[in-house]
């Protein structure tokens, strides 16, 4: 297992209505950024996402934002990034932080969130990768979620030999060991992800 030394964080790009969500939010920026670890984001200075990257910078950290164009404006793109790749669409954007990515850490958010997760869950459920993925599960944020997937195995849909594999944190402090301890495994590539059209 090689260190995990960028993480991409899927988040809010609003606030919620949970003070705490914020200050995880800060509080995984900051430990990141301690610990080395570059942070991979959707490029957007709103929200619970511009709150991660800026607790990065200003812990002296590396960003990475990765936004397509016609969210720009919307998202109110974060300038202040070491890096910043503008996409045409949100399918080249999910690729590339894939492919940049050593893990995967989701703090509360909306269906954009949901669906970026989902997203990973099914593709190491598929043996397209064995990077970790954590959820931050601020104040049980995410236990309706892990309720379902118990509801799904339950109902057989979740099947042994397709479990999902995925890391839970009751708070930002537990992701920085959790990654540590975790580890990641080098070889998943993208290009194993890209269906060619006949």
């Amino acid at each position: 297992m090689a260190l995990v030394r960028t993480v991409c964080v899927y988040c809010g790009s609003g606030f919620g209505k949970n003070p705490a969500f914020k200050e995880a939010a800060q509080q995984l920026g900051t430990a990141l950024a301690q610990a080395g670890m570059s942070l991979v984001y959707g490029g957007g200075d709103v929200g619970l996402m511009g709150t991660v990257a800026r607790a990065v910078l200003e812990s002296g950290g590396h960003v990475t934002g990765i936004i397509p164009d016609f969210l720009q404006a919307r998202e109110n793109m974060l300038d202040a990034v070491d890096e910043t790749i503008v996409v045409p669409d949100m399918h080249t954007r999910k690729r590339l932080m894939f492919e940049r990515s050593d893990a995967f850490v989701t703090l509360p958010g909306g269906i954009g969130t949901l669906e970026e997760l989902v997203e990973q869950l099914t593709w190491a459920q598929l043996g397209r990768h064995k990077k970790p993925v954590v959820l931050v599960s601020v104040d049980d944020f995410w236990a309706p979620l892990l309720g379902l997937f118990d509801h799904m195995r339950d109902h057989g849909f979740i099947r042994d030999g397709l479990d999902l594999s995925y890391l839970v944190a009751k708070d930002a402090a537990a992701v920085v060991p959790l990654l540590q301890a975790a580890g990641h495994e080098p070889d998943g590539r993208a290009e194993e992800l890209v269906v060619t059209k006949m």
